[in-house]
């Protein structure tokens, strides 16, 4: 349905910053759901943080609590991903995904749940 292009991944010391976008065209980002996911080879991609349709609400998964965080701008139909005191662990390829099913509250958790991706974007964070 939706289609999604991430941007702004890149190379960044531990301790920097780097802000992804998630640019969606289309379908308005007001009937999604969306969130940010990241894989690594041999690892399952696995879930970094949600917003629900509503973009009311937010998780976030523990690792990166208080470090990343979440946005979107409907008049720019774009998700946002901010993220801060990276760690090297953090390096991975980063997708976004989108949802339309669910209520406007719900934020899916499972790779599963999502229609939409986008083709992912590398971030690597050096020691």
């Amino acid at each position: 349905q939706v289609q999604l292009v991430e941007s702004g991944g890149g190379l960044v010391q531990a301790g920097g910053s780097l802000r992804l976008s998630c640019a969606a065209s289309g379908r308005t980002i007001r009937s999604y759901s969306m969130a940010w996911f990241r894989q690594v080879p041999g690892m399952q991609r696995e879930f970094v943080v949600g917003i629900s349709r509503s973009g009311t609400r937010t998780s976030y998964a523990d690792s990166v609590k208080g470090r990343f965080s979440i946005s979107r701008d409907a008049a720019k139909n774009t998700m946002y991903l901010q993220m801060n005191s990276l760690r090297p662990e953090d390096t991975a390829v980063y997708y976004c995904a989108a949802d339309d099913g669910g209520n406007s509250m719900y934020i899916p958790l499972s790779r599963n749940e999502y229609e939409s991706w986008g083709q992912g974007t590398q971030v690597t964070v050096s020691s």
